[in-house]
């Protein structure tokens, strides 16, 4: 697990809870268990510090790092898609779970200038997160009228025009095509396998830290669906959509070894 995404998944599923800030020595305790050596932590801190999701802050004293407003409004939209806890909310979900507020048409951005690889990349990453599919180099597909990709085509320097365009008759077979289902269902059969493997080795007699240690490892794997599952509305998935057992896994063994998890991290941020 790299220190960056290890330092994102802590603060979006345990610290966004308890305060959204942690002193750096917490922040080196916490990821041991995870294999994340303390050089490791304070240069993903750095640059994460850089990119504008931590800010620096006293903590009693002791140096410590605070997520920015920007980074508290991603957790927030990613903790509600990761747990499904906000149906009608920002209007993601994974596994076809909470995709209120659908108005049934396409919502399509093309750009007036297709970028260079390495920007089109970056722009990939970040629209894919949102949900959007790529219908070719310069022209993207997503479910709803985000006003987050106004404000990425915005920090990129990348004008785009967008259009609305109602479904029709081949919305099922078009969703499938674009978003590429087959192969999403596939890494949820996959998931769930690898997962099954992961839990258990923590049965009931299970230390804290060693629940702290599988649950991350867990949501971290489960998190990384946020890149590829756009948060469908039932309506286009699939006929026993493998994402909806895959969900229900994650929820039930999310929530069995949370309380021990809390009880480490909250032992990590009182040590002294």
């Amino acid at each position: 697990m790299h220190a960056r995404s290890a330092l994102f998944d802590l603060y979006g599923d345990h610290l966004r809870a308890r305060g959204a800030r942690a002193p750096v020595a917490a922040l080196v305790r916490l990821l041991a268990p995870l294999g994340v050596h303390p050089p490791a932590v304070r240069t993903a801190v750095s640059r994460m510090v850089r990119q504008g999701w931590l800010e620096p802050v006293r903590i009693e004293g002791q140096p410590g790092y605070a997520l920015t407003s920007r980074a508290r409004r991603r957790l927030d939209d990613a903790a509600a898609r990761i747990y499904r806890t906000t149906p009608e909310g920002n209007g993601s979900g994974l596994s076809g779970n909470g995709s209120g507020g659908w108005d049934r048409h396409w919502h399509l951005g093309i750009l007036r200038e297709v970028p260079n690889a390495r920007r089109r990349e970056q722009l990939a990453s970040q629209l894919a997160f949102l949900g959007w599919a790529p219908l070719s180099d310069g022209a993207w597909v997503g479910l709803r009228n985000d006003a987050e990709v106004d404000q990425i085509l915005g920090m990129e320097g990348i004008a785009a025009d967008r259009f609305r365009a109602p479904v029709d008759d081949g919305a099922v077979e078009f969703a499938r095509r674009v978003w590429k289902l087959d192969a999403l269902g596939a890494s949820y059969d996959a998931w769930l396998i690898e997962a099954k493997a992961l839990v258990e080795t923590a049965g009931d007699d299970t230390s804290d830290e060693q629940a702290f240690a599988v649950r991350s490892e867990l949501v971290h794997e489960w998190r990384k669906f946020l890149f590829l599952d756009p948060g469908l509305p039932a309506e286009l998935l699939p006929d026993d959509w493998a994402g909806t057992k895959a969900a229900a896994f994650f929820d039930f063994h999310a929530e069995r070894l949370s309380p021990a998890a809390g009880r480490f991290v909250d032992n990590c941020l009182t040590y002294h």
